[in-house]
């Protein structure tokens, strides 16, 4: 998988200098010895998968209220061996995360990237998620909240109340106008 995140960094246009910054830091993790797509590689962290998931009609964004973080994010979360691509980790996450299978891809690459703090948990020492995020259209609107989970619904993507959420979803969502 190192050889398609190096590819997909490489390929990603970021929309401002703090994006810039986490590509950098990204090929940074990429180039270090040992597994960055391991749960437990914590120093200094380790790559994810999320989605942003829109509506049918796309006036939508499908957002999970966090058990751990208790904030309202887009579905995702740590990349497992099985999954042979970072499209199989995020559909992964989606489905565990909100039941939707039924998906379909929006654009090619990597829709936006991020990389944020996470706080000591179960015995785990904090470290920081390199997220990888796509960005796809449900074929559906049904859904029903999963694992990490405590809740899910869709919200209009264009007035969404940026106190729910964090400014890398906020940061995300300002490029869909842009397609």
């Amino acid at each position: 998988m190192k050889d398609e995140i190096r590819t997909l960094l490489a390929a990603h246009r970021p929309a401002d200098d703090r994006e810039r910054a986490f590509v950098q830091a990204m090929q940074e993790l990429i180039a270090r010895p040992g597994d960055p797509t391991a749960r437990d590689h914590f120093v200094p962290g380790h790559f994810t998968a999320s989605s942003f998931v829109l509506s049918p009609d796309r006036k939508d964004v499908l957002l999970i209220e966090h058990s751990k973080l208790h904030r309202w994010l887009q579905p995702g979360g740590h990349i497992d061996p099985t999954d042979a691509t970072v499209e199989d980790a995020a559909r992964r996450e989606v489905a565990e995360e909100t039941g939707l299978a039924d998906l379909h891809r929006w654009g090619e690459g990597l829709f936006d990237i991020d990389v944020h703090e996470i706080p000591s948990f179960k015995g785990q020492p904090p470290h920081r998620h390199y997220d990888l995020r796509l960005r796809f259209v449900a074929n559906t609107r049904a859904f029903k909240a999963g694992s990490d989970a405590l809740a899910a619904r869709w919200v209009p993507w264009t007035t969404i109340d940026p106190t729910i959420t964090d400014e890398s979803v906020m940061r995300a969502l300002r490029k869909l106008p842009n397609d």
